[in-house]
């Protein structure tokens, strides 16, 4: 597309920003603030592991049972994924391509099925959530702890799906400063109130506090989240006529955003499976080992999904514009980005996993195994940052079946297999070498899909 012939005068300020301006600074400059959202979010579950696992006397059990209990609260997060980043993706081509009002019905939409969906899986979640703990590998150790956790935070679904879903298509306007801003204060709020709820010295409610913290604070942010569509001057309003469900409104919505879906129930079944794994052939505390890996990796991974976010308005609008060159471009830059940072986070931990499982782990079976784990799975994390950064690319563009065909390969056809097969030859250690080993076969595949998919903008460029 030739920009010295083009009439940019009908986009905003932000889109014209988007169309025009050097790409690698621009993903850097939507990415950073994205980034650190990401980034103190991911420091919040790790923070939240460290203070449940120092409640005197019941740490490593405390542990576990949040572990256990993350699975209930990713799948519903799936829900909420769906529709955001479907909603997203879909209003940032339709601004690419000057529909403005077609953007805003897809916001509606997203807004009325973020508040049925909250409530009617809320409540589901609830009634029967101790025989799906016990289903999720929770022992008469682990249960209460698991239950009381997850109880308290399923009554602030609501919030966590306004906080989460409705943040995203802020995002794809181009304001990352006000999305990361939306993830900052819920982070920053659950951090504050953690310690004040959970220990002796402030509330005492041990791990009930620590639900508690978290409700609140996804109240405050979605209460922030919401107040940018309903004041001052944003890219897009929610209006009430837009609020109707619309059958083909609600399956464009979902023709994008079943890949991130996907992905986080895949990961949640995955998550199932390792901790019965777990808890089989090294007890309670292996799974809580199994915790304390995933929320210190989430320091890293999380950024790689802030960048992915981050690049995602920029090429979603670009495609839509029909600029391939410039949607290329960002790709490249979002993938050096993020392999970047996860390269320097895989030598971190592969030098340091005593010292950092320490922080989280008291009893001296679950610091070896945890150490262990991390150190197995800490080297491919750069490969894992390529396979993220590979699926949003897709997801950008409108190719969400190749987002899916990722995701189900890594996670369904790969890994949880190899949960299965590993471990009765090497326990817990091939509970660890499942990753790493599903990683690079996965990546193998995603690396022949780019490559046809540049090609593909090539033709369109020639």
């Amino acid at each position: 597309m030739d920009e010295k012939n083009e009439n940019f005068e009908h986009l905003t300020p932000r889109e014209r920003q988007m169309a025009t301006a050097n790409i690698p600074r621009l993903v850097l400059s939507f990415s950073i603030p994205t980034v650190i959202g990401m980034l103190v979010s991911a420091l919040y579950v790790v923070i939240d592991r460290f203070f449940v696992s120092q409640i005197e006397g019941i740490g490593d059990y405390a542990l576990s049972g949040i572990t256990l209990a993350s699975p209930v609260v990713l799948i519903l997060g799936a829900v909420s994924l769906l529709i955001g980043v479907g909603a997203a993706a879909n209003i940032s081509i339709r601004l690419g391509k000057g529909d403005r009002a077609g953007a805003e019905k897809i916001l509606g939409n997203a807004f009325t099925l973020n508040i049925v969906c909250s409530i009617v899986l809320g409540i589901a979640a609830l009634i029967f959530l101790e025989p799906i703990l016990l289903a999720f590998g929770a022992s008469e150790y682990t249960l209460p702890h698991a239950y009381t956790y997850t109880s308290i935070k399923l009554y602030g679904t609501l919030f966590m799906y306004l906080s989460w879903s409705m943040n995203h298509p802020i995002r794809a306007v181009g304001n990352a400063k006000r999305f990361a801003a939306g993830q900052l204060l819920g982070a920053i709020s659950s951090i504050i109130l953690n310690p004040i709820f959970i220990f002796d010295w402030g509330l005492g409610w041990g791990i009930a506090g620590a639900a508690w913290s978290t409700v609140i604070a996804q109240g405050l942010a979605s209460a922030f989240v919401m107040l940018y569509y309903f004041r001052g001057d944003p890219a897009i309003r929610i209006r009430l006529k837009n609020m109707k469900l619309c059958g083909k409104t609600i399956g464009a919505i979902s023709s994008i955003g079943i890949a991130p879906f996907f992905m986080q129930i895949l990961g949640s079944v995955v998550a199932i499976i390792a901790n019965q794994f777990l808890r089989y052939h090294g007890g309670d505390v292996a799974i809580g080992a199994f915790g304390a890996i995933a929320g210190v990796t989430s320091l890293f991974v999380m950024p790689i999904f802030g960048i992915a976010q981050g690049t995602q308005p920029i090429v979603g609008f670009n495609f839509g514009r029909g600029d391939m060159q410039r949607v290329k471009t960002g790709y490249k830059s979002s993938m050096i980005y993020a392999v970047s940072i996860c390269i320097l986070g895989g030598l971190l931990l592969m030098t340091f996993p005593t010292q950092i499982m320490g922080m989280f782990l008291n009893d001296e079976e679950a610091l070896r195994i945890g150490a262990q784990g991390m150190r197995i799975m800490a080297w491919t994390l750069p490969i894992a940052a390529f396979q993220m950064n590979a699926s949003t690319f897709f997801m950008s563009i409108g190719r969400a079946k190749w987002s899916v065909l990722l995701s189900v390969m890594r996670q369904g056809l790969f890994l949880i297999p190899l949960y299965f097969i590993l471990p009765q030859f090497w326990g817990v250690t091939g509970v660890w070498w499942a990753t790493p080993i599903a990683d690079v076969t996965a990546f193998s595949v995603a690396l022949l899909m780019i490559l046809r998919e540049m090609r593909q903008l090539d033709k369109k460029l020639a």
